[in-house]
């Protein structure tokens, strides 16, 4: 039975417990068997049932050989084959995976494939007559059809298929298998082509042989055209205790019966089957019932009273059918054995006071609520402290408010407590302090607002994960001495928007057993001691203290091999950049005070990383080349630094990269044309640098490209014209101050996604395209925030960058160039345009009368140009700046005045 070992499901336990029981039984008769009989006879196997277990053997694989046993003439012997002590038959072969499963899940695939039995099943196994066990449960038989003989095997009591790769019809063949009282076909896989893997049936009629059968497992077996005879088939097996039609894809559920045959059913999972009905009311004629499992059967309408009826209940399981509603019934708590209630993920909504009211004034067994992910809002009630034997609460992603309630102290057995997404407004009560075995504390994304003490803490010996996040604007305080030690070392711990500074304190720094730390916004202005690093442990996965003001250096070395995310961004970090050695995804080191050069060898100390934010330090020399060696690299983001030379140009390898800021330092030399190579770049950022050249040809290979803005540098030539040609999702273009010139091309009035234009303080001639008044962007107002989004991730960090950048959409700004000619009519079709700057131009003609119907421009500057005639009445903007430098306008606001109207304007 060690194969038993390390499952924690219902469905491997149901497994275990009748191979102990039916083994137990089997062991002990034969015993006294053999106890009668002479005690110095041994008896081998029978020399036809050794021929047939090698004739098996010789058709698998075992490539881990767990069969290297079946050799010499006691089969007997052999692992995995058991033998009746007096006859010497084969009764039971137990050929189960012993791998060991993690979590449910297999941990190492290719030890778990290397552990498995495969190939073909020989029909020699019919040399077996005396087998009641048959169990090849786990293994990778890859598709293989479950062999028709099984169905010979008359004496089979016991035959456990699942987990084992088997695909195509069930062999209705089974059916004849009259002794079987347990068969397991459950049919998910570990293998790694399960996906393409389907055992099925067309019926079950076959089921009406089974006349002995106690427990069925049915599980991942496509029953899809069995139609709504499935419950006909099942009804007729008097003697099933457990019935699994877990995720069978069953087209339908009766919603009655004619009789109830099947009244011994004990267990009985029917969930992941998509019935979109009510529940139907014959569930509630099976008295025996101990477990109920209709989780994402889309159940509708509100949870039937007649709950009630079933008094042996122990595990109700209804939760993720997403459209079951009404309030929370009182029945439940006349549910005396009730021990796991499981409603979430439901549409359960109002108040939960009847609810809990109704384990009052009665003994409950109750341990495992889960009320998360309904609409139930509300103050927590006094009641909820009646379930005494609860141990795990979850009710998060409610609106529940207000704070949590003193009787939550009478909760002594509690291990997990979740109220994460609600709109808990209030306190954190005292009581809270006497949960002396509580392991988790999920309080995330409140308003939690109060002080938490040091008594609320001293009794939490066991707290592993402590997460409480309230709302920026609300004052929630950690009031605990600078050198208390607390009873606990966690695992996890996060908090935001707490005052738990300003130092940081002794009952912080003694947690060595982290694996998981975020303090985020929490007021500390503490230096940290720089041993604290070097104790956290090297399983850490998260290391996140932004937002904060913390002082001083980093230490140079830290290997934690499993670190994924390090945020210590906004604080007062100094020094030089730290060489730790991880596989993080993300780096985030923006806003401090880093100094001196990037690791020369940054892409070898963290070759996984994905998100590298170093903006707004002091960072000086170059750009190394090794970050060319990120293969994952996604976004580069170096804004606001004092970075010189030239940028690498070895961008071949990164297929994922997407988003660049190096804007505001002072490198050199041009856009590296290898830029090309990155097929996935989408946002730009080079502005207020010192490069030179022309815009490189090769970006035209960048189709994704949504943002770029390269001004402030000393670019020259024209526009490149695949701008419009391959961008199609071009949102904005910003080229000022740079030493462009040439036309502005027509093709520019492709580009339908574009809501900011910024070609000024350039050397651009020529007249505007009239076909300007095509962008559809600026004539419609297209939603913009998928673009936006994608600059904020990249920029991430303050504020003031990110909208500079966002109050220009909607925008066109030619200004500071030499265009000629008319400002063309069209314009006034852009009716989202928000800003309009055409000034220090040469521009003549007059203003368009259509500049009247933009609605929606805010600024407009036509200043220093060459317009001429009497400015159009354009009410929102009466400011004379706007048409100052034009001597041939005239009319308000400006003072000239317009002459009569057969006056020439000289």
């Amino acid at each position: 039975m060690a194969a038993c070992t390390g499952f924690s499901s219902d469905h491997f336990k149901s497994i275990c417990i009748f191979l102990i029981l039916f083994s137990l039984s089997s062991y002990l008769g034969s015993t006294i068997k053999h106890c009668l009989a002479d005690a110095n006879v041994e008896v081998l196997c029978l020399d036809a049932e050794r021929e047939g277990l090698l004739a098996f053997k010789e058709s698998l694989t075992d490539p881990s050989g767990r069969l290297s046993s079946w050799v010499g003439q006691d089969c007997c012997k052999w692992n995995g084959v058991y033998c009746d002590n007096q006859s010497g038959h084969v009764t039971q072969l137990n050929l189960r995976n012993p791998y060991q499963l993690i979590n449910g899940g297999v941990g190492d695939s290719t030890a778990y494939k290397g552990s498995c039995l495969g190939g073909k099943i020989n029909p020699s196994l019919l040399h077996l007559k005396y087998l009641d066990t048959l169990d090849l449960s786990l293994n990778d038989f890859e598709g293989a059809e479950i062999p028709e003989f099984f169905g010979q095997l008359k004496n089979l009591t016991y035959l456990n298929l699942s987990f084992s790769s088997f695909s195509g019809e069930i062999p209705p063949q089974l059916g004849s298998l009259s002794s079987l009282q347990y068969l397991d076909l459950y049919a998910d896989s570990f293998s790694s082509n399960s996906g393409s893997l389907e055992l099925h049936a067309q019926n079950l009629n076959w089921l009406s042989g089974l006349s002995s059968l106690k427990l069925l497992n049915l599980g991942f077996v496509k029953l899809d055209h069995v139609g709504a005879d499935w419950l006909q088939a099942v009804n007729m097996l008097p003697s099933l205790v457990e019935l699994r039609l877990h995720y069978c894809q069953l087209q339908g559920i009766p919603l009655s019966l004619p009789f109830i045959n099947f009244t011994s059913i004990s267990v009985l999972d029917l969930s992941e089957n998509s019935f979109n009905s009510a529940i139907p009311p014959w569930l509630f004629s099976l008295t025996s019932l101990t477990k109920l499992y209709l989780r994402w059967n889309f159940f509708t309408g509100h949870i039937p009273n007649e709950f009630a009826n079933l008094k042996l209940l122990g595990v109700l399981d209804l939760s993720n059918n997403l459209d079951l509603g009404g309030q929370l019934p009182k029945l439940f708590g006349i549910l005396r054995r009730l021990k796991s209630l499981d409603l979430s993920a439901n549409n359960l909504n109002g108040e939960v006071h009847e609810f809990f009211d109704g384990f009052s004034g009665r003994p409950n067994n109750l341990e495992y609520l889960d009320l998360s992910s309904n609409s139930l809002e509300g103050e927590l009630p006094k009641s909820l402290g009646n379930l005494k034997n609860l141990q795990y609460l979850r009710l998060s992603g409610n609106s529940f408010w207000g704070s949590i309630p003193s009787s939550i102290g009478n909760l002594s057995s509690l291990r997990k407590l979740d109220l994460s997404y609600n709109g808990m407004n209030g306190t954190i009560s005292d009581s809270f302090g006497k949960l002396s075995e509580l392991v988790d504390a999920n309080l995330l994304q409140n308003s939690w607002e109060g002080i938490l003490q040091e008594s609320q803490f001293i009794n939490l010996k066991r707290l592993e994960s402590f997460r409480l996040t309230t709302e920026p604007t609300k004052k929630f305080v950690f009031n605990v001495s600078y050198n208390w030690v607390p009873p606990f070392r966690l695992k996890s711990i996060q908090i935001e928007n707490c005052q738990v500074g300003p130092s940081f304190p002794v009952w912080l720094q003694v947690q060595t057993e982290l694996t998981s730390v975020i303090l985020r916004n929490v007021g500390i202005s503490d230096t940290i001691p720089g041993d604290w690093f070097s104790k956290l442990s090297s399983e850490i996965t998260y290391l996140i203290l932004s937002n904060n003001q913390i002082k001083g250096k980093l230490p140079r070395q830290m290997n934690s091999p499993n670190l994924r995310s390090i945020d210590l961004s906004s604080n007062h970090f100094e020094g030089t950049l730290p060489l730790w050695s991880t596989n993080a995804d993300e780096l985030f080191l923006q806003d401090n005070r880093f100094s001196g050069p990037l690791p020369e060898n940054i892409g070898s100390l963290m070759p996984r990383l994905q998100r590298l934010y170093l903006s707004w330090n002091q960072l000086s020399g170059r750009i190394p080349s090794s970050v060319c060696n990120l293969e994952d690299l996604q976004i580069l983001s170096i804004r606001s630094n004092k970075l010189s030379g030239e940028f690498p140009n070895c961008w071949y390898h990164s297929q994922m990269f997407w988003g660049i800021d190096i804007s505001n330092n002072s490198l050199t030399g041009s856009i590296p044309s290898s830029f090309g190579s990155l097929r996935s770049l989408s946002v730009l950022l080079l502005s207020n640098n010192n490069l030179s050249g022309g815009i490189p040809y090769s970006l035209q290979n960048c189709t994704g490209l949504t943002s770029i803005d390269l001004g402030g540098n000393q670019l020259s030539g024209s526009l490149p014209l695949w701008i419009s040609e391959n961008l199609s999702s071009f949102f904005m273009l910003r080229l000022r101050s740079n030493l462009l010139s040439g036309d502005i091309p027509q093709r520019l009035c492709n580009l339908q996604n574009l809501h900011i234009i910024d070609l000024s303080h350039n050397n651009f001639s020529g007249a505007i395209p009239r076909c300007i008044g095509n962008l559809s962007a600026l004539v419609y107002g297209n939603n913009s925030e998928v673009f936006q989004q994608l600059i904020w991730r990249v920029v991430k960090g303050r504020n003031p960058e990110y909208s500079n950048i966002i109050a220009d959409v909607n925008s066109i700004d030619l200004s500071w160039n030499n265009l000629t000619g008319q400002i063309p009519d069209e314009i006034g079709n852009l009716s989202a345009l928000h800003i309009l700057n055409l000034s220090h131009n040469q521009l003549s003609g007059a203003i368009p009368q259509s500049l009247s119907s933009l609605a929606s421009l805010s600024k407009l500057n036509l200043s220093f140009n060459n317009l001429a005639g009497k400015i159009p009445s354009l009410p929102n903007f009466n400011d004379p700046s706007i048409y100052e430098g034009n001597p041939l306008l005239c009319g308000a606001p400006l003072p000239t005045k317009c002459p009569g109207k057969h006056s020439p304007l000289h």
